[in-house]
C-alpha cells in the first residue's frame, strides 16, 4: 500500500519558540495527541497535549521543557504496517514524517491510516474469516495457503493474531464454494478451529449426535 499521498501538511508544527499558551490554544481545536516541534526543518520531537496542559506558565516557550519532548517518527516509504505499528507502539494518533537526514515532511493521521486499512480488500472483500491455532514449532503460512487453495479456495489474508510459549492463533480469510472441505482440511492437518461457521458440518453433525444422545438417554 502507498502511503505517501496521506502525508498532512494542513498545520504548521510547532517549534521551540512556541508559547504554552499557543499550543494549549492548538490543542483544544484539535484532536491530536501529540504535535511535532521542528527548528529549521529538523524534527526535534513532540510533545503530548496531556503534559502541555500540566504546564501553568502559559508564557514560557516549549524550549524550557524540553525534557517532556518525546521522539518518535517514521521515515517516508515506510510499509503500512510498520506505520501502524508505530501508532500502536507510542499511543499516539499521529505520527510524524521526516526523510533520512531527519528532515520534516508532514505527518499521518490515524484516522486516515485506518481508512486505508478498513478499504484493504482483506477487509472489504467478501469472504470467510476463521481463527486456527496450533503448535508454535508446527505451523507454516505456506501450509496453510496450500490447504485453502488444494480445496479450490483463494486466500485473501493471513496473519498471526495471538501468540503464547507454545501456540500460535492465526486469522485467515478466504473464498470458497466448499468452506466445508476446507475446514475440516485443517482438522486433518491438526489445526485447532477455534471460531464457529455455519459451514462447518461436523459441528452440526456432533450437535445432531449429541441430542439423539440426550434424548436416548432421557427414555
Amino acid at each position: 500500500m502507498n502511503t505517501t499521498p496521506n502525508i498532512l501538511t494542513d498545520f504548521k508544527p510547532l517549534t521551540l519558540q512556541t508559547k504554552i499558551a499557543e499550543a494549549k490554544a492548538f490543542f483544544k481545536e484539535n484532536t491530536y495527541s501529540h504535535f511535532p516541534i521542528v527548528t529549521h526543518k529538523k524534527l526535534i520531537g513532540l510533545i503530548s497535549e496531556a503534559d502541555v496542559e500540566g504546564i501553568y506558565e502559559e508564557e514560557s516557550v516549549l524550549e524550557k521543557y524540553q525534557y517532556l519532548i518525546k521522539n518518535f517518527f517514521i521515515e517516508e516509504h515506510t510499509n503500512f504496517l510498520e506505520i501502524l505499528n508505530a501508532f500502536a507502539i507510542n499511543e499516539t494518533n499521529i505520527i510524524p514524517v521526516v526523510t533520512k537526514n531527519q528532515n520534516y515532511i508532514g505527518y499521518y493521521d490515524l484516522i486516515d491510516i485506518l481508512h486505508i486499512y478498513n478499504n484493504s480488500p482483506f477487509l472489504s472483500n467478501e469472504g470467510i474469516i476463521i481463527l486456527l491455532e496450533k503448535e508454535i514449532r508446527d505451523y507454516s503460512f505456506s501450509e496453510i495457503c496450500q490447504i485453502v487453495e488444494s480445496n479450490n479456495g483463494k486466500v485473501l489474508g493471513i496473519f498471526i493474531s495471538k501468540t503464547t510459549a507454545s501456540t500460535v492463533t492465526i486469522t485467515l480469510k478466504f473464498n470458497a464454494s466448499e468452506a466445508n472441505e476446507i475446514i475440516q482440511s485443517f482438522r486433518r492437518y491438526n489445526y485447532h478451529v477455534l471460531s464457529n461457521h455455519k459451514e462447518d458440518f461436523l459441528l452440526e453433525e456432533l450437535k445432531d449426535r449429541t441430542d439423539y444422545l440426550q434424548k436416548y438417554l432421557n427414555i
